[in-house]
């Protein structure tokens, strides 16, 4: 295993551009149980300042090169027992970088279940086909194949047939072939799609791969995934097509090498059929696979990238927000939530309320408005938050006129409530607000998604959070693991208030379990608060290992010791304080001019020298010294507030709108710009300059100008462009 992992680590030295020990230092750590966030965090100084994601990268490759070398030891095994391993071949599959690479080498030598090759093997014909791959010159074929006549081969045309059969068996096992036919189909290769006859398509998702072809060397990600989607769906047939003549060609000059020989015919027959009935179709599957997997992970990669931006959005702290979750029939359904995000009070109206072919019942309608004013008058309310489902613009309508009419003070914003109702069915929400139905706990997650959006949606199954594409067309474990990195990451960069948080948020905080943060929850009530960080160590089942990993994650405000509300771990605090001491202040002064201006003066070496602090985590106590509280999510952009609302059919080609990225997908970005229905950024509209993919330039959350450059009114499609 040390054998492994030395070659492994050189590898991933050699891809990653870093030193040896820098890998060795985190695998280590990740072997004794630290976490991602911790080691990225805490213990820079072995790691050489590596980030979450470069640390998962290398256990990603760590784990993929010990199990590509121990399938290589495998497979020289296995070819050894059966006495047919040659230093070459040894060579070969030592010198494989890719697990495909080896099972191409190994092909030749696997048992294979019953082939037509198999049954001519049996039936004792593999030393004619010998005879005709040694490319004989001389001797009459007929009378060479006649030496294999039996009871079961009856004439030298059969025997001939059989061979051929095993011919095409050994050339499609050739693993240098297999790989120049692999490495042509990615460059060459086209996917090419029919619509079925018996395809049933009514609103036509899938119009554009009716009868498409593409490059498989160029072909979007996203557009992989599409394909699959409607090939599952039985809408459309897809064949990828090679290229069989460049490929044959190949193949007889491989196998023929420009010789003539008395099989001439019969090793052309056989190379054609070793193509058309094994090379191909196996190729085949393999280029959708290899497609599919790095579509996939693509797909994976921008859903996690918006759930990260849309996770440490910047929150709206101290505000009294109104939330509505819209509905028609069955009425708006109200909460006013306190600046700590308390409930104030749970109501509903009923502004969209009509019976079919009559308008909306004045009464109601003037008692609705009635009621926003009150609950705006009575709690102050600054913002209300009106959920982006069902009946949301003509709730959105509503209350701007409400705004309007009464010179209210507040303004609004529309929020996404996708996962809104998972959480508000949830056991979770079940056990928060016991006493309340659905709508009205959807109506509270709608209000406190402006406010702590992190605290919010941690709450959530990430997937249903609905910033992704084609989620439901992607290895799951692999969306659920990277999904659950993100916001893990999210939390224990922004920390968490230990004496507020949820079992939600707390449960993503590095180190702790669900039980144990329940446990927190227990001392929490039980105690009134936390006034140390060191309490922690007397929760239920949190050991020193346990403690380690959480407690710099976890912040105590107004507690006994002033760093337990900075990101400082306990472990630096001796040190912290002879810092601090250097500077000739106390704790009192955190967060002051007066500190910053003295840490300009300080000499680092000097400081590095006296305390033994490395340079990262030197570095780090002083930025949490300038800004105990900062929160990262402030370098994020926050959710636009209107006051008075734009409609869809006002809108014009030329005119310039504001709006907010509600998505980011490989074709582009959709933006809410306060009409009905999100308009969509296509890439090509992004920019002057060549960009390789959307995020590039936007990210969920972020509030852009656009310009409108193309309008469908019927099918209610926004074209913007980022361009003037």
């Amino acid at each position: 295993m040390e054998y492994l992992s030395d070659i492994v680590i050189e590898e991933i030295s050699k891809n990653l551009s870093i030193t040896k020990k820098q890998i060795t230092s985190v695998l280590d750590m990740l072997k004794d149980d630290k976490t991602v966030a911790f080691i990225a965090r805490y213990r820079k100084e072995l790691t050489g300042g590596l980030d979450e994601e470069q640390i998962r990268v290398i256990e990603e490759q760590y784990n993929y090169g010990v199990n590509l070398e121990k399938r290589k030891n495998d497979v020289i095994r296995l070819i050894e027992e059966k006495g047919m391993l040659t230093e070459e071949l040894s060579f070969q599959v030592r010198s494989a970088t890719k697990l495909i690479e080896v099972e191409d080498l190994y092909r030749p030598y696997k048992e294979k279940k019953k082939t037509k090759a198999t049954e001519a093997i049996a039936l004792g014909l593999e030393p004619l086909a010998d005879i005709m791959m040694k490319l004989w010159q001389n001797g009459d074929k007929m009378e060479i194949a006649s030496r294999f006549i039996t009871d079961k081969v009856l004439t030298a045309e059969e025997a001939i047939t059989q061979a051929k059969y095993i011919v095409a068996e050994r050339i499609s096992d050739n693993a240098e072939y297999r790989k120049y036919i692999r490495d042509a189909a990615l460059k060459y290769g086209t996917i090419q799609c029919k619509k079925k006859n018996t395809a049933s398509d009514p609103e036509e998702k899938y119009k554009n791969y009716y009868d498409s072809s593409e490059n498989v060397g160029r072909i979007k990600p996203h557009r992989v995934l599409a394909i699959n989607r409607a090939e599952d769906e039985n809408v459309i047939s897809v064949n990828l097509e090679l290229q069989p003549q460049r490929d044959v060609d190949y193949l007889i000059y491989k196998v023929i090498h420009n010789r003539v020989s008395i099989f001439d015919t019969e090793l052309k027959e056989a190379i054609s059929d070793s193509y058309k009935r094994l090379i191909a179709p196996s190729i085949a599957r393999e280029i959708r696979t290899i497609l599919t997997d790095k579509a996939q992970e693509q797909a994976i990669h921008i859903f996690s990238l918006n759930l990260k931006n849309l996770l440490l959005q910047a929150p709206m702290k101290g505000k009294v927000v109104l939330g509505v979750d819209p509905a028609f029939r069955t009425g708006c359904k109200l909460a006013v939530i306190s600046p700590a995000s308390q409930v104030l009070e749970i109501g509903v109206i009923y502004p969209n309320e009509k019976a079919k072919g009559v308008d909306i019942n004045p009464v109601l309608l003037a008692k609705s408005k009635k009621t926003i004013v009150d609950l705006v008058k009575k709690y102050n309310v600054e913002i209300i938050a009106i959920g982006n489902g069902t009946a949301s613009r003509e709730t959105e309508s509503f209350i701007a006129e409400v705004i309007r009419e009464n010179h209210l003070s507040t303004k609004y914003v529309i929020v996404s409530e996708a996962g809104a109702s998972v959480y508000s069915a949830s056991e979770l929400a079940i056990e928060e607000f016991p006493e309340l139905s659905v709508e009205q706990r959807s109506a509270i997650s709608i209000a406190r998604r402006i406010q702590d959006p992190l605290a919010e949606l941690v709450k959530i199954d990430p997937k249903s959070i609905g910033v992704g594409q084609y989620q439901h067309d992607v290895a799951e474990n692999k969306l659920n693991k990277s999904l659950s990195d993100v916001v893990t990451d999210a939390v224990n960069k922004v920390g968490v208030n230990l004496n507020t948080a949820s079992v939600s948020l707390l449960s993503y905080v590095s180190g702790l379990s669900k039980a144990i943060s329940k446990n927190i929850i227990a001392y929490r009530e039980n105690q009134g608060r936390f006034y140390t960080r060191e309490e922690l160590k007397k929760v239920s089942k949190l050991g020193p290992k346990t403690y380690e990993q959480c407690v710099g994650f976890l912040r105590i405000l107004d507690g006994k010791n002033i760093l337990d509300m900075t990101s400082i771990h306990p472990e630096s605090y001796d040190k912290a304080f002879q810092v601090l001491d250097m500077l000739n202040l106390d704790g009192t002064k955190l967060g002051t001019e007066e500190i910053k201006e003295a840490i300009e003066g300080l000499n680092h070496t000097e400081v590095m020298q006296k305390t033994g602090l490395d340079s990262y985590t030197l570095n780090d106590i002083l930025e949490a010294f300038k800004e105990p509280l900062r929160d990262i999510r402030e370098d994020y952009q926050g959710l636009k507030l209107r006051e008075d609302i734009m409609h869809f059919e006002d809108i014009k080609i030329g005119d310039e709108l504001d709006g907010t990225v509600r998505n980011v997908v490989d074709f582009g970005a959709f933006v809410d710009c306060g009409v009905k229905y999100d308009g969509l950024i296509h890439i090509s509209k992004m920019s002057t300059q060549k960009i390789n993919h959307p995020t590039d330039i936007l990210s969920v959350g972020d509030s852009v100008h656009v310009y409108v450059i193309d309008i469908d009114y019927q099918k209610h499609r926004l074209a913007l462009s980022l361009i003037k």
